[in-house]
């Protein structure tokens, strides 16, 4: 018998963006299936005053708190007002900057949002996402040796969202629809420099997820035809036909997220190289 869900408060008090925080409090809560965490984020906490604040919100609906925060001194201030509420903190890059101060022999710099520095790393990942949207669903084929990863799939099989979001990690990727009894184009053919990866899934999750979508952008598709399931398994077997034909491996997306796509691919990629 399944428990009903319950809901808790999830306070994420950070000194640069929280995305670091986001991502490590859905991940400790997503272990958790009965229990749904209602997110606070306070980003760009740097001051006494800010503090102050973002605990008189915290004592309104209170919950469990986590923090990323290199100023020591405000960090202990954290702590302080949390042990005085009797709240559970956790000061989620504290216990990692321990270890690499171990291992390195040296303490760490204590740059706040450090990792969001505008370096050569970073406009890597602003070039890659800018070519990645010029390169949407087919948009400008012939430029296909430029891009670091060609994602092929018929419509609804995630090669956007995966696209964008290896975009994000600084790897060119374009994407290129699979329409049934329609040729890929000749320049993904003669490509020699990207890794080419077809993305497949099965029937039902693809008819699910054409269904739940607005048909007026399927232009080129019947709408019977585009959430029936036989037809929808016949441009399937048109995708791996092709995949197959060419040697592109394929990967089944329909058990997972766009980020476990993702690291599939990035895998592929490396052992390509």
């Amino acid at each position: 018998m399944n428990k009903p869900q319950s809901f808790f408060h999830l306070h994420l008090i950070s000194d640069a963006t929280g995305e670091t925080l986001l991502a490590a409090g859905r991940a400790a809560s997503a272990q958790y299936k009965d229990a749904r965490a209602i997110e606070h984020i306070y980003p760009l906490i740097r001051t006494e005053k800010q503090v102050t604040k973002v605990f008189e919100d915290i004592e309104e609906e209170p919950g469990i708190i986590l923090y990323t925060v290199v100023d020591q001194k405000l960090a202990r201030g954290i702590d302080e007002r949390c042990a005085a509420m009797g709240l559970p903190c956790v000061s989620v890059l504290e216990p990692v900057l321990t270890v690499f101060q171990s291992y390195l022999g040296t303490p760490a710099g204590r740059r706040v949002g450090a990792q969001h520095v505008l370096d050569a790393d970073y406009f890597r990942r602003i070039d890659a996402l800018n070519f990645t949207m010029e390169h949407d669903d087919g948009q400008l084929p012939a430029n296909m040796d430029d891009a670091d990863i060609v994602l092929i799939g018929i419509s609804r099989t995630s090669k956007t969202p995966t696209s964008i979001y290896l975009a994000n990690r600084g790897i060119k990727t374009a994407n290129i629809p699979i329409v049934l009894g329609v040729p890929v184009p000749e320049s993904l053919v003669n490509a020699r420099t990207p890794l080419i990866v077809g993305l497949v899934a099965t029937a039902e999750r693809i008819s699910q997820v054409r269904q739940n979508r607005i048909l007026g952008n399927t232009s080129a598709y019947e709408p019977t035809d585009y959430v029936d399931r036989a037809a929808i398994n016949e441009e399937l077997a048109y995708a791996r036909q092709i995949c197959t034909r060419h040697g592109w491996p394929m990967i089944d997306v329909s058990r997972r997220s766009i980020e476990e796509t993702a690291a599939a691919i990035v895998a592929l990629r490396g052992k390509t190289r």
